[in-house]
């Protein structure tokens, strides 16, 4: 367990440095919420928790990974290159005209997706489709959703949370990346979520707190709620914006901007010490 954790570290280090070049390229972007989710998209395609297989996306019988928060797609893009979907030359595209790669998960572009994500609040919508089809079919892949903190100010994350918890679907799984900012300002001052772990229970939810950079227990939160019967899980990850950087933790400046040239050049120094700590 040591080795893969220290292997996973390693690669959620390499996928900060590929969004962070990403993002500096298009001169757009989001880096703030994309770093705050790098240890979950690692554990989930690289710590065995996903059944999938880069050879053959459309595998009918694999886990299907949905980024309600589509704004963090370079999180993704990033893991998706790393895992070999896509060649890691696409990465320099980010949002230029004719990209695979646009700002938001595209699947008319990108179609090994699973959905066209972005418009704030409907990915666990289309979990619980894809669940109920699932069961329908006696299938027994399961579906994981990421959303973010400050689209849980959506009433529809809310009364998809009220209606997968009323009919147990267990094969529905959510990650909150809950690093405690949105766009404007922190979640408290915008639209205070608290009591969110409370919030979930109420609607009949299996819940799971963690610190969302503990690689150790982000997997075992995963793992856990693969395993877990009888209703849908929700893993309330307590994480920072901007991770991994110095200036752009808990910096809400950086929610929507992406590094100049030189701010690229510090972080990705920073994230090269952090990977001669770990050798």
């Amino acid at each position: 367990m040591k080795n893969q954790i220290t292997e996973l570290k390693l690669t959620a280090i390499h996928l900060r440095e590929e969004i962070l070049k990403m993002l500096a390229k298009s001169k757009s972007g989001h880096p703030g919420g994309s770093l705050s989710a790098v240890e979950i998209v690692t554990a989930l395609y690289f710590g065995g928790v996903l059944k999938h297989d880069p050879q053959n996306p459309s595998l009918p019988e694999r886990d299907r990974f949905i980024l309600s928060k589509g704004h963090a797609a370079p999180v993704l893009y990033a893991a998706l290159a790393e895992a070999g979907y896509i060649d890691k030359n696409l990465l320099s595209t980010l949002r230029k005209f004719g990209s695979p790669l646009q700002g938001h998960p595209d699947k008319r572009k990108l179609p090994l997706l699973e959905a066209s994500t972005g418009s704030l609040g409907q990915g666990i919508s289309l979990a619980i489709g894809m669940a109920h089809a699932a069961l329908l079919n006696k299938e027994t892949h399961q579906m994981f959703v990421l959303i973010g903190d400050g689209e849980s100010n959506e009433g529809q994350i809310w009364e998809s949370a009220m209606y997968a918890g009323h009919h147990k679907l267990d094969n529905v799984n959510v990650i909150l990346d809950f690093n405690g900012y949105q766009l404007d300002d922190a979640n408290k001052v915008i639209l205070n979520l608290e009591p969110i772990v409370d919030k979930w229970k109420a609607n009949n939810w299996n819940v799971i707190d963690i610190n969302g950079h503990d690689m150790e227990a982000v997997l075992s939160a995963l793992q856990q709620a693969k395993a877990f019967k009888g209703k849908p899980t929700v893993i309330i990850a307590h994480t920072v914006k901007g991770k991994g950087v110095s200036f752009m933790e808990n910096n809400n400046k950086y929610h929507g901007v992406a590094p100049t040239e030189d701010e690229l050049k510090i972080a990705l120094g920073e994230l090269e010490k952090a990977r001669a700590a770990l050798v």
